[in-house]
């Protein structure tokens, strides 16, 4: 009786294992984190959350042996990464997918935990994790090949804070026998996803679920099905130096209940149709130009309820000769549209010290958002005299003279701002407006800006300007 029960269980482990895929091979490892409740951000990103549940699912089906963690702080993501590291076996096949925020400092990727506070760009490197140096790592520890997903080129709310950035994330210097993919291309970012999960994943999945193709062919067929879907708006960037072909699933490894339609056949190339001749070209009809509304400003219930406010104004209130907890605060207003509640910030700053440059940039951007543009001129040109290579006082100044309707000098301070930063989606597109807006084209400026930063048109309508000309 024993005997049969024993094999009846067997019989039934066999089965769910079947189901499960196969047993987990020390020699693939894969750490997956999902940092989707930042409190410094507005809203929480359901998609990092689902999306890193629906990886390991499926890289356990592969037989890799994953390790799944949510919301990590800075400790939680430095001791998840030494297990990772411990885990790593002479050749073994290690991967690192992380859905959250990313920033770039200093052409530099770096991987945010929720609890990162980044003000100025030192704190990136401070507090954020460098792509490179986690490749580093697993390369000194043995790794035969060495994979990195990252989903992380979303808008994020730290960027604004130091105002000298480039969006999106940066190009990585790999190890050989590596492969990385981001979500989109470098330096460009996507807008909050919407849904439950990212575009990005859920052609990652169809593709690593086919059986039997390259894992490099099937990152490749994640990036052509991203720009597909898109219609090339979304372009993922990829970058490899494998010498080792594999697969993420074998023909055996899946599921019984896989279906064809799940994978993805190559297809004989179809037959083009010969090509009618053109039919004579018509000026397009004269389109309308709808500017985005920008978004409202917030009530004093939901500024009253921000952690950072609560956190910095306690600070204030223990100490009301804390500069830096009141410039900081100034900024997270800013940000938030609380212009009034900005400007008393950096006036208070400004009196503690007067020569503070930064400080006299953000009142400047300020006041130029609030259409107090002549004091804000004033501002700015303070602040490039006490601090001539402050980029973004530059930046600043081409919005008031883009405001003042001196398109040819904000021309030139966008200009000047954007040779310093070719990256600039905020001098890139304030050029645009003021090339259009002096009889010029301007549109490859504004396209530009838009593919590095969706959201930089709703940003300039909240200052009251718009890419439309009248």
């Amino acid at each position: 009786m024993r005997t049969a029960v024993a094999l009846l269980l067997t019989g039934l482990i066999a089965v769910l294992a079947g189901t499960e895929g196969r047993a987990a091979d020390p020699s693939r490892i894969a750490l997956v984190i999902g940092n989707a409740k930042y409190p410094d951000n507005e809203v929480v990103l359901t998609d990092a959350a689902n999306d890193t549940q629906d990886v390991s699912d499926e890289l356990k089906r592969d037989g890799f042996a994953v390790d799944r963690q949510n919301n990590l702080t800075g400790d939680g993501m430095r001791q998840a990464l030494d297990r990772f590291y411990g885990r790593i076996t002479p050749g073994a096949m290690a991967l690192i997918f992380f859905d959250g925020f990313g920033i770039q400092s200093n052409r530099q990727t770096y991987l945010l935990p929720v609890d990162a506070q980044v003000w100025t760009e030192p704190d990136v490197s401070r507090d954020g994790f460098g792509l490179e140096a986690i490749l580093a790592e697993m390369n000194s520890r043995g790794a035969g090949v060495k994979i990195a997903i990252i989903d992380a080129s979303r808008r994020n709310p730290f960027e604004r804070r130091f105002r000298r950035y480039s969006a999106g994330l940066a190009p990585v210097i790999t190890p050989n026998n590596s492969i990385v993919i981001y979500s989109t291309a470098l330096g460009s970012v996507v807008s909050t996803a919407r849904n439950d999960r990212s575009l990005f994943v859920t052609e990652l999945l169809r593709e690593i679920r086919t059986p039997n193709v390259s894992a490099e062919q099937a990152l490749t067929n994640t990036k052509n099905g991203v720009v597909r879907a898109t219609n090339q708006e979304q372009v993922p960037w990829l970058t490899s130096s494998l010498t080792s072909e594999f697969s993420f699933a074998a023909l055996s490894t899946r599921p019984p209940d896989s279906k064809p339609g799940d994978q993805t056949q190559k297809q004989e190339p179809q037959k083009q149709e010969p090509q009618k001749p053109e039919p004579q070209k018509q000026e397009p009809p004269k389109q309308v130009c709808e500017a985005p509304k920008p978004n409202s400003p917030p009530g004093a219930d939901d500024l009253a309820k921000d952690p950072v406010i609560a956190d910095l104004t306690r600070k204030i209130a223990a100490n009301a000769k804390d500069g830096n907890a009141r410039y900081k605060r100034g900024q997270v207003y800013a940000i938030r549209h609380a212009y009034p509640q900005a400007m008393a910030d950096f006036d208070a700053v400004i009196k503690l010290n007067p020569k503070d440059a930064e400080a006299l940039n953000n009142r400047c951007w300020t006041r130029a958002a609030i259409g107090d543009l002549q004091v804000a001129l004033a501002d700015c040109n303070q602040a490039l005299q006490l601090n001539p290579g402050l980029t973004d006082a530059l930046d600043s100044r081409g919005l008031v003279n883009l405001k003042l309707g001196k398109t040819t000098e904000a021309i030139k301070d966008y200009s000047d701002a954007i040779q310093r930063n070719p990256r600039s989606s905020s001098s890139l597109f304030g050029r645009g407006v003021a090339t259009r807006k002096s009889g010029g084209d301007g549109s490859a400026d504004i396209a530009l800006a838009k593919s590095m930063d969706p959201n930089i048109a709703r940003e300039f309508a909240g200052y009251g300007v718009t890419e439309c000309v009248p």
